[in-house]
């Protein structure tokens, strides 16, 4: 049986193009996995624990693969995903596993297929198509060696060749399960990232008692602007004691502000006091953007923003499922303007990085990449969720590099809950970045000593030095 992944995959199909992917390839394919960016379980690896079915491994966490479901009329509770109110929805995981299964032809040129089919392929040594055919015999496959201790998370992690892969909590976080990872003596590098949309987004569900929380932990007076930024910078240090390199933002637009202490005093008191004023609530978030950035500025912490995602879209969804259910949706974001207070900042800091990420491709080449082009402290993430793809990547390459070269972009990150996709994700960046340096070398645009180099870089080496890993 022929097997499920080409070793030529996404080359061209001939010629000089192919010899030259296949040699930039040979030479980054087996360099180890740095993951700076992501959102796998840390318990996952404090506990190492086996994971429970190949449902549960691959199917319920996953957004990628529900949404594309969902849009079929397959309901969530049937894909056992949780209801917030505990009512039933399906916990069999081979029935989970069928219905996956007789639906997979849904993926036929997804990125979602390509990274399947590559773990199939080289994690459980499958071959075979998945269909309703075959459902029971890839299930009993995956679920027999997931009952072996090399298929434990940390036996896993090894495997995987990870040498660092970061995980993404909240601010309210306690990080017990860092600090058990750390405990345990296992040389597994994981570390935290801070996430404090919570606590510096007004709409976020119950954000009022959120900030009531991050003073209680902090034992500072969060009901004070100066105690409210006291808090955060707290936190922040208690996140680098846990491995933390970064900080992540994910506002629903890139706005920023710059207002005096006292505007931004006097906006945290009405903010605190419970503001209805959209306006006022949009400028906060604004305004926090640039308090992270100097934080970032004084602390070292590298800074994302993840802007431009109309989250939650679907109130329903969302109302009994929660959050990061496939309803989060790309909307325009304008980045030239909305920056500019913050870079006016600190944007000339030679010493911060803030990462830049968008969902909105059309600003690649009109705004992200001139603003990196110039300014110090910006640097481009790579192409994120839903362009996570070789069409996503290779357009993000063409857009950016002719203004932005390649040295204003930090790598490949693969931004993932699904832990067994993780070297299929950075294997196909490594594939796609691979053919655009060939073309590169074939139209004598680059020599192919560079695009060794350069390979190397993108595939390994960036991501460690634009992360301080």
């Amino acid at each position: 049986m022929a097997a499920l992944t080409d070793p030529d995959l996404l080359f061209a199909a001939e010629g000089r193009l192919l010899s030259l992917a296949r040699a930039l390839y040979a030479g980054v394919k087996d360099r180890p996995i740095v993951s700076p960016h992501g959102h796998t379980d840390p318990r996952w690896y404090a506990l190492n624990e086996p994971f429970p079915d190949p449902a549960q491994l691959l199917i319920v966490p996953d957004h990628y693969i529900f949404r594309m479901l969902l849009s079929h009329g397959v309901r969530l509770e049937e894909l056992g995903v949780a209801t917030l109110d505990g009512a039933p929805v399906e916990t069999d995981g081979r029935t989970i596993w069928r219905r996956f299964a007789e639906h997979y032809f849904l993926f036929r040129g997804t990125p979602t297929r390509l990274w399947l089919d590559h773990v199939f392929e080289h994690q459980f040594g499958i071959e075979e198509p998945l269909t309703a055919a075959s459902a029971d015999r890839t299930y009993d496959t995956i679920a027999t060696l997931l009952q072996r201790d090399d298929y434990r998370p940390r036996a896993l992690f090894e495997r995987f060749n990870i040498e660092v892969i970061a995980t993404t909590e909240g601010a309210l976080d306690d990080l017990k399960w860092h600090r058990a990872i750390r405990d345990s003596g296992w040389s597994g590098r994981v570390v935290t990232a801070y996430r404090p949309d919570a606590v510096v987004d007004p709409d976020f569900e119950g954000f009022a008692s959120n900030l009531d929380r991050l003073g209680e932990i902090t034992g500072c007076d969060t009901a004070s602007w100066a105690g409210y930024l006291e808090a955060h910078r707290k936190r922040r240090a208690y996140f680098k004691e846990f491995g933390a390199t970064s900080s992540d933002h994910g506002h629903p637009t890139a706005e920023t502000a710059n207002l005096s202490d006292a505007a931004a005093e006097e906006l945290f008191n009405r903010i605190r006091r419970g503001s209805e004023d959209g306006r006022e609530r949009k400028l906060f978030r604004a305004q926090m953007l640039t308090e992270m950035a100097k934080m970032s500025r004084d602390d070292g912490l590298v800074m994302q923003i993840h802007p431009g995602s109309w989250r939650n879209h679907s109130p329903s969804v969302f109302q009994k499922f929660g959050r990061d259910k496939g309803f989060d949706i790309p909307t325009r974001t304008d980045y030239v303007t909305a920056l500019k207070p913050l870079l006016d900042c600190v944007g000339l800091e030679r010493d911060l990085t803030v990462i830049l990420f968008t969902l909105d491709e059309s600003s690649y080449a009109r705004e992200l990449a001139p603003l990196a082009g110039v300014y110090p402290a910006l640097k481009l993430g790579p192409a994120w969720w839903f362009h996570d793809s070789p069409e996503g990547m290779r357009r993000f390459r063409e857009m950016t590099t002719e203004t932005a070269g390649f040295y204003n972009t930090v790598g490949f990150n693969d931004d993932t809950r699904a832990f067994p996709s993780i070297p299929a994700r950075h294997d196909v960046a490594r594939r796609v970045d691979c053919a655009f340096l060939a073309r590169l070398v074939a139209e004598r645009r680059l020599r192919e000593d560079e695009a060794h180099e350069l390979a190397g870089e993108l595939a390994y080496i960036l991501a460690k030095k634009s992360y301080r890993l």
